[in-house]
């Protein structure tokens, strides 16, 4: 009996994969639109990993996002009004697909291989220089998800790192 290499494909292609054909013109649309990967957090703790973040000018700033209404995350944030947002570096995929549930996370999402600063708007990794907290002002349905509206009310800016993207299904770095 022989087994494949290590390393190899079993499959030439994802057998799980929708065919191009069958694809959601929208889904394929949102495919296309690069978005920055976020680490969403509230008191609780809970999280949840967000592609779907937008900041709004102004004084005081206004932050919109689309998130999970099952979301442990949804849960916590609107029990306490607030949460914090984090945009993630490339150095974070692991922990962007935890608090995505695509990888285990055994002894909860905030146990592993990071610190994290408590805030009271939600514990933010100790590694990520750059976070808003966040005031939930409301939240309606949208598309497959909540859209989220919140005043920022306090910004930390680090230094300038290289931030994860999410663009086609996939994390890319931009250099």
């Amino acid at each position: 009996m022989s087994f494949p290499e290590p390393g190899a494909r079993i499959h030439g292609t994802d057998p799980f994969a929708t065919p191009g054909v069958a694809r959601s013109p929208v889904r394929q649309l949102r495919g296309r639109l690069a978005s920055t990967v976020t680490l969403w957090t509230a008191p609780g703790p809970a999280g949840l990993t967000v592609s779907s973040t937008v900041v709004a000018g102004g004084e005081p700033g206004r932050l919109l996002g689309i998130v999970d209404d099952e979301s442990d995350l949804w849960a916590a944030a609107s029990a306490a009004g607030r949460f914090a947002v984090a945009p993630l570096a490339a150095a974070h995929k692991q922990l962007a697909d935890r608090f995505a549930g695509i990888l285990p996370a055994p002894g909860g999402l905030f146990r592993g291989d990071g610190d994290w600063t408590g805030t009271p708007y939600g514990p933010v990794p100790a590694g990520v220089g750059t976070w808003v907290g966040c005031r939930l002002d409301g939240a309606r349905e949208f598309g497959w998800g909540l859209l989220v509206e919140a005043t920022i009310e306090t910004i930390e800016v680090g230094p300038d790192e290289s931030p994860l993207i999410h663009f086609r299904g996939r994390y890319r770095e931009l250099r």
